[in-house]
């Protein structure tokens, strides 16, 4: 069964905006320094995957150690998104709605089901 998350996106703004306030961090986090931040926390997580057969990235969440890096470097990723966001005033919500509702036309049922085929490919 999927996860389901007892946040909703303003608690976690309201909680790194004082986060931040309280570090005086604002000076840093210009969009600039958070994307390349935000990259590094990607790069991060890649690291962990990167020689691993695909079996094997789906063995990953039983070692307690490797468990943990995944949690953190996610963490840091969805930190970075939210910062980056809230910086430039994006509506995260309303972005993910409007891409996936891009994506559905983009990859329609019929043509994309069960493939990874591009959708410039799909015909």
């Amino acid at each position: 069964m999927a996860k389901q998350y007892p946040f909703n996106l303003n608690k976690l703004l309201k909680l790194q905006r004082k986060f931040v306030k309280d570090r005086e961090w604002d000076v840093f986090h210009t969009p600039k320094n958070l994307t390349m931040a935000l990259a590094g926390e990607v790069g991060e997580l890649v690291e962990i995957f990167q020689w691993l057969t695909p079996e094997e990235s789906f063995e990953v969440m039983k070692s307690p150690k490797t468990c943990q890096e995944i949690q953190h470097e996610l963490a840091d990723i969805l930190y970075y998104t939210l910062r980056l966001a809230d910086r430039l005033d994006v509506d995260l919500e309303k972005a993910l709605i409007e891409k996936l509702k891009q994506n559905a036309k983009r990859y329609p049922v019929k043509l994309a089901k069960g493939n990874a085929k591009k959708y410039t490919e799909l015909k």
